[in-house]
């Protein structure tokens, strides 16, 4: 059976619209395999970092690199700087742009803590962070933004990978903090202190994108027990730990979206264990049928949560067929098919 047979219909003319120049170079690489020199990739870049939402964000850089304020850049949600950097690797932007680069420089100025982790904080104050600031998902995200744009080999961001592989593992961590990461295997202070799967999801989106043969053995570690403790649970149900008197999941695991910042849902979790090798795990099998039962009957599927008025620009409409997230169901559904 061909991946494309698991569909209500074929979205892949609408996904390689000229219209939407990030989508198709996305689309055109990810489904029909095109390499990022090929002339109509590098064609579909050329006009996403001119027009769209690319533009809509670079459009509101500051000459240093940063966006809104000075710091570290957490704050604002979601157009402060470390979110706009998020986002621009999500929308494949170009890593040759002097633009991008500037925005690289100088969040690894700002954001690596003491302990080699990338910390999070809303001050204007260009100071480091501290160490307590570190938190899986947003060293997950900036790590693979970062590592996309070009900068495995720079130390601070090889430093953020150690710190990653060793707060999932505990081997080597010499403390953990009850604000932010508190314990191994993905424990969180923003979770009660227990296991957070976004977390998890994160950072191991980030290790995912280090080449097979550059990942260290604490990586290849941290990459086994980050898949063991996704695959614990049933992804469709998403009942991992929960903190502060919850007892159900997040309804945001079920609300197919894009861009993607702290929060996953049972997209990305299929996403990241594709990536790494175990996209046809059997016990995805019910994820897998939860995503498919979303697509309209021309084989699209909606954004249901899409930050809306939340970004410079509104990527895509809430609630709306969406471009991004079609693209990632039909990523997801090739690389298990």
């Amino acid at each position: 059976m061909a991946w494309t047979d698991r569909l209500d219909g074929d979205p892949v003319p609408w996904l390689l619209e000229p219209e939407d120049p990030a989508v198709r170079a996305a689309a055109l690489q990810r489904l029909l395999d095109r390499p990022a020199d090929d002339p109509d990739v590098a064609a579909a870049r050329r006009a996403a970092m001119a027009t769209g939402p690319i533009a809509a964000i670079l459009d509101a850089q500051q000459p240093d690199g940063w966006w809104v304020k000075p710091g570290p850049g957490y704050a604002p949600k979601y157009t402060g700087t470390v979110w706009s950097l998020i986002f621009l690797d999500q929308l494949g932007a170009d890593p040759a742009d002097e633009r991008v680069q500037r925005a690289c420089t100088y969040v690894l100025r700002t954001t690596p803590t003491a302990a080699g982790g990338l910390g999070c904080s809303g001050s204007h104050r260009q100071a480091p962070p501290p160490p307590s600031t570190v938190i899986h998902c947003l060293n997950g995200n900036l790590l693979r933004a970062l590592i996309g744009f070009g900068h495995l080999d720079d130390e601070r961001v090889q430093a953020a990978v150690s710190w990653a592989a060793r707060a999932i593992t505990g081997e080597g961590m010499a403390r953990y903090y009850a604000t932010g990461t508190s314990g191994p295997g993905f424990a969180c202070g923003s979770n009660e202190g227990l296991p957070c799967a976004w977390g998890a999801i994160k950072e191991l989106l980030a290790l995912a994108r280090i080449p097979d043969r550059r990942r260290s053995p604490e990586v290849r570690a941290a990459i086994a027990a980050g898949v063991q403790f996704l695959l614990s649970r049933d992804p469709a149900v998403a009942d991992y730990p929960m903190g502060w008197g919850n007892t159900k999941p997040s309804g945001s695991w079920f609300k197919l979206g894009f861009p993607s910042g702290y929060v996953a849902d049972v997209l990305q979790t299929l996403e990241v264990l594709g990536e790494l090798g175990h996209g046809q795990d059997p016990r995805l099998g019910d994820a897998m049928a939860l995503v498919l039962a979303q697509q309209g009957p021309d084989g699209r599927w909606r954004n249901r949560y899409a930050y809306h008025g939340r970004t410079w620009g509104d990527i895509e409409r809430q609630g709306a067929p969406s471009k991004w997230v079609t693209l990632r169901a039909c990523t997801v559904l090739r690389r298990a098919g």
